[in-house]
This record gives structure tokens, sequence and C-alpha cells, in this order.
């Protein structure tokens, strides 16, 4: 049974609204039809029967990676809630375009749901003209996580702490690089920040994966690498890569001995990636109250929060406002970053 089929209509009556089919579709579906007839609508809302079907997770990076497997666990939590599975759809390109446009083609229901990422964040300074709005046609959930990035070097090389490779820096100006993946990725624009905030000449190269970064580090192709703590794990434990410092402006959970950015000196850097749930911006109110609710408890699951920690995250949900504040902030954020690096808008 459809969701508008799931809808029963009104008695007929002197002052009672008739809800017909096309009423509860104009209703469910358009922010127009939210103002135009707000005790129909309540009355529709009130007769959804949400979740009614299997719903979809678009989720814009490739399989296995760090984003990928957050939302997998959280998706199975969530499944086990709502008593319908979640099945994830990989949708990875270019600034999430083609995973956005696919959750904005589907109905606003509450049965296709979108990530979001600080990457979505970046994509609305690095490209001339986004095809999407994520602030005005998207409406947030919840938090997922928050994750570091760890800076690294080979454990052949002779950096023993990030003070070390600042101070190399400084004394051989344009002569140290430092790795990435993806020109525009977050990885990217931390170094660029780094580079400003620290006031040194590094060279940046950016790799087309994390395999291929891995190996430029492990031959010392390059002095210092940035990436995932989830990415680099196997290699930092079995010695064959060093971790110099984490990115965020305190100790993570999963490595507390090492040191942050801003203990090595750079007073201002705070790098924290995160990834969030949303769905369309006419989804009634009802199904993101009831889905930001399940979210908050499976997140502070203990189970839940010990299988994220392992990958190298923080499992925290969040109220919608806190997790629209937290893209807006970082919109404004990496525009600025982008902007000052003369990165090439797409």
């Amino acid at each position: 049974m459809s969701q508008i089929d799931n809808l029963t209509p009104a008695p007929h009556g002197a002052g009672r609204h008739r809800l017909t089919r096309r009423a509860a579709v104009m209703a469910l579906a358009s922010g127009a039809g939210l103002a135009a007839a707000p005790g129909l609508v309540t009355h529709a809302v009130a007769q959804v029967q949400w979740p009614n079907q299997p719903i979809k997770f678009i989720v814009p990076f490739g399989a296995g990676g760090g984003g990928d497997l957050m939302a997998r666990i959280a998706a199975e939590k969530i499944s086990d809630k709502l008593g319908q599975r979640l099945f994830i759809e990989n949708q990875p390109a270019a600034g999430g375009i083609t995973a956005a446009r696919s959750v904005l083609s589907a109905a606003a229901d509450g049965n296709t749901l979108a990530l979001f990422s600080n990457g979505t964040a970046i994509s609305v300074g690095l490209f001339k003209q986004l095809p999407f709005d994520p602030v005005k046609q998207f409406r947030p959930v919840s938090t997922i996580a928050f994750f570091d990035f760890i800076f690294v070097t080979s454990a052949e090389l002779p950096y023993k702490t990030l003070g070390d490779v600042l101070k190399a820096a400084k004394e051989n100006p344009g002569k140290l690089n430092i790795g990435t993946i993806a020109i525009g990725s977050t990885q990217h624009l931390s170094a660029e920040l780094f580079k400003a905030q620290a006031n040194v000449d590094l060279r940046v190269v950016n790799f087309r994966t994390t395999p291929d970064l891995m190996l430029a580090a492990m031959r010392k192709d390059v002095d210092v690498i940035i990436d995932a703590y989830a990415s680099l794990r196997a290699n930092v434990e079995d010695g064959s890569l060093r971790a110099l410092a984490t990115s965020s402006a305190t100790r993570t959970p999963w490595m507390p001995d090492l040191p942050t950015v801003q203990e090595a000196g750079v007073p201002n850097f705070d790098v924290r990636s995160w990834n969030a749930i949303y769905v369309r911006a006419e989804t009634p109110q009802p199904i993101v109250d009831r889905l930001n609710a399940i979210m908050r408890e499976v997140l502070a699951d203990p189970d839940t929060k010990a299988r994220i920690l392992a990958v190298g995250a923080e499992a925290r949900g969040g109220t919608p406002a806190e997790t629209l504040q937290r893209l807006t902030d970082d919109i404004t954020k990496w525009t600025a970053v982008i902007d000052k690096a003369g990165i090439e808008k797409r």
C-alpha cells in the first residue's frame, strides 16, 4: 500500500474538509500546501503510517570508505528501530550532485534520505553554480558522527612531531610538501588552511586516491600527508607511517596520546569533519521529528558508539537546528579558504 493510499478521507459534513487523493498529495509534497491548508495537512499527516516501505539512503561516497561505513552502521540501527529497512545506495560524484538530484527527484515523504557532510558545505564554495541548494532545498534531521584527520609521515623520515615539520618548513621555504587527495576535498582544504594559519611555505601535492597517497608517503615522495584515521590506521599500527598530530581542537578518543595541531604551535587550527542525514525541504515535520528522535537514541547507544569509534569517528546525534548550524558555519569557513587559496571554481 502506498503512502497516499494509506490516507483516509474525512467524513462529509458542514465545516469539514473532504480529503481527496489529490489534496493529500499536494499537502504532503508541497510547501505551498502546508501554508494554504493547515487544517487539511494536519489531518493528512496524522493519517500517514510512516514508514510503510523500505527507505532509500543516498550516500555520495563509494562503498567501503569511512563515510559509507558510518552510514551503514547508523542505517542498520535505525532500521531496527523503525521496523523498515534502510538500504544504502552509493552515488559518488563530484560535489555530491548526483546524490542530491536523486533525493530531490523523489517524493518528500521520508522514504528517501540524503547523507550530507562537510564535503557538501565545501561544494557551495567550490562550484560557480552548484545545481542544488543544500540549505533551501533540504532540511536537516540529525548529525551521525564527527571525525578528525591526522597528519602522518613516513617512519623513515626524521620528523618525530608536527613541530619538527614546521621548523623544517620555515628553515627551507618551498622545499617541503604535503600530500592530500583530490583538489577541493576536505583534506586538500585542510592543507591549505594549515599553510595559511601556520604561515609556512609548503607545496600541496594532490593524489587521486588514498592508496596513492599512502604509497607516496611510504616512498618518501611527500613529507607529510593528511587523511582520515580510518584510512591510515593499518599503516600507523604496523609502524610504516608515523602519526604526528590530529586536526581537531581536542585530542581524539581513538588516539588519545596524539597531540593536536594546536599543541604543535598553530593556535587557531581546527578541522573536524562530519556527516548527517537530510531530507527534502517539503518533508512533513512529524516525520522529521520521529526520525530525529530515533537517530539520537541510536547514536547514544553504547554498541553504536563503539562500532563507529572503531572506524575513527565519534557517534553524536543533534537537533535539526544544530545540524543546520554546522552546515552553514562550514559553508562560510570553507568558502573563505577556497577563495584565499585561489582554487579555481568548477
